[in-house]
């Protein structure tokens, strides 16, 4: 029995011990359930306000992002209502002024039409006028050939009666000028034929005289004209150049020990330099202007550098040298382009730069062709000459005197060696014409040599341009003025404008009015014949008598 309460005690206590257990278990789990539950439901209060807050922000947002759609919709709308707006005003101000123009036009078609309907009555009524002109004199033209035809009858009768009266006088005259009717009318003949041919003979006269007097005219406004629109400067050169130095010490250095500087100089430039008492100066004179101005500036350079040896010399003389070259080649090239000439051999091109560092009588070369280049051009233009024959006679202008500057010696003329040049430099045939014959060296056989040679001797001719020797001058001006009064007559002659015009004033009792146009024309072909002169030479004869009384 103990053991049997034991065991039942023992269930029973585990039994209490376990519901004990049990719901002090189950206690604890129902208070971290509720404690759960508590924070599920903080949880989800927290998620659905979190919810809520991102459900509004989108909201706002979403707001914010259909107003601003709606705003810029409305913008677009706004600026293509505008664009449609101007676009259609554009197209309605179009169609106005279409409207404008066409019903002007209509306006003006309906002047016209009045005009034109006008001048068809006014042509009308002149036609229904005419009309009855022409039927007034139709009528009088029927009277008239009726009274004709009268008048006819008469006539052919009284002309049987006049041919049957002539045929009786003709016989008369053939009798008494024993004369047949064919030898009168061949003697008649020759005898209108002889005065025909004097007054042929006459009229010609006069028109060749007339002829000549309007050519002269018109070469004179030519030239005139050509001069006129040509200026260019006046340019003297001379055989030596100064150098200046700083001061009279580098004369020393220049000489060098026993001279041996101023002859290297001089051996490497082929110009001589004169040093003598002139102030901070020595001379350099040379008749070749590029081996002076090669020169020129090597004393330069080597006056600046301060090391004047002959070895220093050579070497700033060969860079001096070559330097010029490429100068003159640009001179050339420079000169070309500005005349506008094109396709000239370089060889050539570099022939026309030479020409800045040559003269002639003074006159600068290059200069000198430039201005005869002008002036060809104007002439032909003025001559109504063709645009490509008046490049041809700007570019013979320009070469007239190539041979002047040719590197190699020759005993040719310079017209014949610049034409050789011209030729071996492919140029064409007109211009080597032009070249060789502005001298008469050469037949002309083109329009562009007359025109050469005439503006080479207006460029030289002109005062000023050209420089003589002050004795070879007063002889010429001197010859010119004993060679006019070697005629009889003669009283007095004067050379004027530099020997340009001379003046001879003649004895009234002993030449003529008629003689003096003779002895004026005597004068200019003796000067032609024996004297070299630039440019033409006016001959004037004056003849004056005076009759002289007094009064007492």
């Amino acid at each position: 029995m103990d053991m049997m309460g034991l065991v039942i005690g023992l269930v029973v206590g585990a039994v209490v011990g376990f519901l004990a257990v049990y719901f002090t278990v189950k206690r604890g789990s129902l208070g971290k359930i509720e404690e759960a539950n508590k924070k599920a439901d903080l949880t989800l209060k927290e998620a659905d306000i979190t919810a809520k807050r991102k459900i509004d922000e989108a909201e706002t947002k979403a707001e914010k992002i259909v107003s601003r759609a709606e705003s810029k919709n409305e913008d677009i709308k706004q600026k293509k209502i505008r664009e449609a707006k101007d676009k259609f005003a554009a197209l309605k101000s179009d169609l106005d002024a279409k409207k404008n123009q066409q019903i002007l036009e209509l306006k003006e078609l309906g002047l016209e039409i009045k005009e034109k309907e006008k001048e068809i009555a006014k042509k009308q009524q002149s036609f229904d006028d005419k009309l009855e002109n022409i039927e007034s004199k139709e009528q009088e033209i029927e009277n008239i050939r009726t009274n004709l035809e009268k008048q006819l009858k008469i006539v052919s009768t009284k002309k049987e009666q006049l041919d049957k009266a002539n045929e009786h006088h003709i016989k008369a005259l053939e009798s008494v000028a024993k004369l047949s009717e064919a030898e009168a009318k061949e003697q008649l003949l020759e005898a209108v034929k002889a005065k025909a041919e004097t007054d042929a003979m006459a009229l010609q006269k006069d028109v060749i005289s007339q002829a000549q007097l309007t050519a002269n005219k018109e070469a004179k406004k030519i030239v005139i004209q050509s001069i006129q629109r040509m200026c260019a400067e006046y340019t003297i050169e001379n055989t030596v150049s100064v150098f200046n130095l700083e001061s009279d010490d580098i004369k020393g250095q220049i000489i060098g020990r026993e001279g041996r500087n101023i002859r290297a100089l001089e051996a490497a430039t082929g110009a001589e330099i004169v040093v003598d008492d002139t102030p901070e100066a020595i001379i350099i004179s040379s008749f070749d202007p590029i081996r002076r101005e090669i020169c020129r500036l090597a004393l330069k350079r080597l006056v600046a550098d301060g090391r004047i040896h002959p070895t220093k010399i050579e070497e700033v003389v060969a860079k001096v040298r070559k330097q010029l070259d490429e100068q003159i080649v640009e001179i050339g090239e420079r000169t070309v382009i500005d005349l506008d000439i094109h396709g000239l051999h370089p060889y050539l091109v570099k022939m026309v730069g030479r020409m800045r560092f040559r003269s002639s009588y003074g006159q600068n070369l290059l200069k000198h062709s430039i201005e005869t280049a002008h002036l060809c051009a104007i002439m032909a233009s003025e001559l109504g000459m063709s645009p490509k024959q008046v490049k041809m006679a700007k570019r013979g202008g320009l070469l007239h005197d190539i041979g002047k500057v040719a590197e190699e010696e020759s005993e040719l003329s310079h017209a014949i060696l610049g034409m050789q040049l011209c030729e071996k430099h492919k140029e064409s045939d007109i211009i080597c014409n032009a070249v060789g014959a502005h001298h008469d060296e050469v037949e002309m056989n083109n329009i562009i040599a007359p025109i050469v040679q005439a503006c080479d001797a207006i460029s030289g001719a002109r005062p000023g341009a050209r420089r003589e020797i002050l004795e070879s001058y007063l002889k010429r001006i001197t010859e010119l003025e004993d060679l006019a009064m070697e005629y009889d007559g003669v009283q007095k002659a004067y050379a004027l404008q530099a020997g340009r015009e001379l003046r001879v004033i003649v004895e009234s009792d002993k030449v003529t009015d008629a003689f003096a146009d003779d002895l004026s024309f005597m004068i200019s072909q003796k000067i032609q014949d024996e004297m070299q002169y630039p440019g033409q030479v006016k001959v004037t004869v004056i003849r004056e008598k005076r009759a002289v009384a007094y009064a007492r």
